[in-house]
């Protein structure tokens, strides 16, 4: 059974060489995402020149996903590396006090704004929520605290605003030279850090097209007030994450849940694609196997309906990546069996559709699920027709046939969506049918006499302009 939801996998020390990549791909990496917080200009050079000379020896395509590092706050040094907070202690934050000058009455923080933009009451986060601070008064740059959840601060922790309007902007100045680098690299996805608004992503799509990126945006949710603005947000990106760590700690563990599994629905409801995040087999970083809540966590996501799951630190520093992602694969697959099958779903059926190719994708996928079709042939040019076929839950493969190559990398984070390239110089809507029936025979992706629905338009090199759904026997040249 052809896996469906598709693995993200984040490069690293532990996935960098040549042996290791071309053993990710082959157990089930779709995307490879490339953390701008780690790493040097010219790694990232390297990793996308052997991922790619990787997929062509293998005849596959993998997507390639650029993540910023966007305005993580954090706390400087303390003289002694850390100190022991107590529950009911005073403890200062201060953005003038020198970089190593933190100890057990306050420690100096790196964002300029701090005593500007929080108030009385307010509470502070540090180290992914495991301190939590009260803000008490506030006397020019320091703001003094009260401990209301107390444990060990070291070095560098991260500092989190559950109340919201922080000042400090999404683009940070290394962001914008990340930016600008992105579409040097010509990555298929760009994810944006630390979200708030519609206007951030406009603004991070704005820089990224000037530079001559061409790859989707996909927007981090990881704020109170992203979530807040979720709805915009969502007709503002190409893509959502629901990335766990600082949505957890701002929004509190006891909602995630039920939070991420609202992000999911919504986001597929609008026909854009949703990544679920974080920790999702994090203790096979050092074992190999994943903890039985770590399988249940991963297979409710895909019973959920993302499009992919990903892997951070355990690809990217973890002892065994390849083992990672073959084993998320099995739990992907094993989730995927018991999802509604074709027949039962009735998504979209009293809406208006907006446009001809949207209104064919969705007739193609209500004829596949109530008729015995063996797989869905789109024809694309810009991926936005198979995008449509996979909001909806089916067991039937869709392969998306195109002569574009980011067309083909932008469709890999497309749940149940499959790419394929054929090595023909004839515009997408010229092929035969007899020429593409003997491509995805030679491929073994359908067999002679198979029906199939195959969906294109008539309008040469038109992006969203798939005007035609056929039933079809396969019936190739031989």
């Amino acid at each position: 059974m052809l896996r469906r939801t598709k693995i993200i996998a984040t490069l690293g020390p532990s996935s960098c060489d040549h042996k290791t990549l071309e053993g990710m791909i082959k157990a089930g990496m779709n995307v490879a995402r490339i953390n701008f917080s780690h790493g040097l200009r010219e790694d990232y050079f390297k990793l996308i020149k052997i991922l790619r000379e990787i997929s062509a020896a293998n005849d596959c395509e993998i997507g390639i996903m650029a993540d910023l590092q966007g305005p993580k706050i954090r706390i400087r040094s303390f003289r002694s590396d850390k100190v022991l907070l107590k529950s009911s202690d005073k403890f200062f934050l201060d953005t003038s006090l020198g970089e190593f000058d933190g100890d057990l009455s306050g420690v100096g923080v790196d964002y300029a704004n701090l005593h500007n933009d929080i108030n009385i009451n307010d509470k502070l986060l540090l180290d992914d929520g495991r301190v939590i601070l009260r803000v008490e008064r506030i006397e020019m740059t320091r703001v003094y605290t009260e401990v209301i959840v107390g444990g060990e601060l070291s070095n560098h922790k991260g500092v989190n605003f559950p109340a919201g309007g922080l000042s400090v902007p999404v683009i940070t100045k290394k962001d914008h030279e990340d930016i600008n680098l992105a579409a040097e690299l010509n990555v298929d996805f760009l994810a944006v850090s630390f979200v708030r608004c519609a206007k951030d992503v406009s603004e991070t799509r704005l820089l990224y097209e000037a530079a001559g990126g061409r790859g989707k945006i996909v927007s981090k949710i990881e704020r109170a007030e992203a979530y807040q603005n979720l709805d915009e947000l969502i007709e503002a990106s190409d893509a959502l994450m629901v990335a766990r760590g600082d949505l957890g700690i701002e929004m509190g563990f006891s909602e995630l849940t039920g939070i991420q599994k609202e992000i999911i629905r919504k986001t597929r409801r609008k026909n854009k694609v949703v990544i679920t995040a974080t920790e999702m087999m994090q203790s096979m970083i050092h074992s190999q196997s994943p903890t039985r809540a770590e399988v249940a966590d991963v297979s409710n996501a895909v019973m959920d309906g993302t499009d992919a799951v990903m892997l951070s630190a355990e690809t990217a520093i973890g002892d065994d990546p390849v083992k990672v992602i073959s084993t998320m694969s099995d739990v992907c697959r094993g989730a995927e069996k018991y999802i509604l099958r074709k027949g039962r779903n009735a998504y979209r059926i009293d809406d208006s559709f907006q446009s001809i190719d949207e209104s064919i994708a969705m007739a193609a996928m209500y004829t596949a699920n109530h008729f015995s079709i063996k797989a869905i042939i789109a024809m694309t040019e810009s991926g936005s027709t198979p995008l449509w076929m996979s909001r909806i839950r089916s067991d039937i493969p869709i392969y998306a046939l195109t002569t574009h190559k980011e067309s083909r990398r932008r469709v890999t984070l497309y749940r149940g969506v499959y790419p394929v390239s054929f090595p023909l110089k004839d515009e997408i809507t010229s092929l035969s049918d007899v020429i593409i029936f003997d491509l995805m025979v030679k491929k073994n992706y359908v067999n002679e006499g198979d029906l199939v629905i195959l969906t294109k338009g008539f309008k040469d090199g038109l992006s969203g302009g798939t005007n035609s759904m056929r039933i079809l026997e396969v019936i190739t040249s031989k």
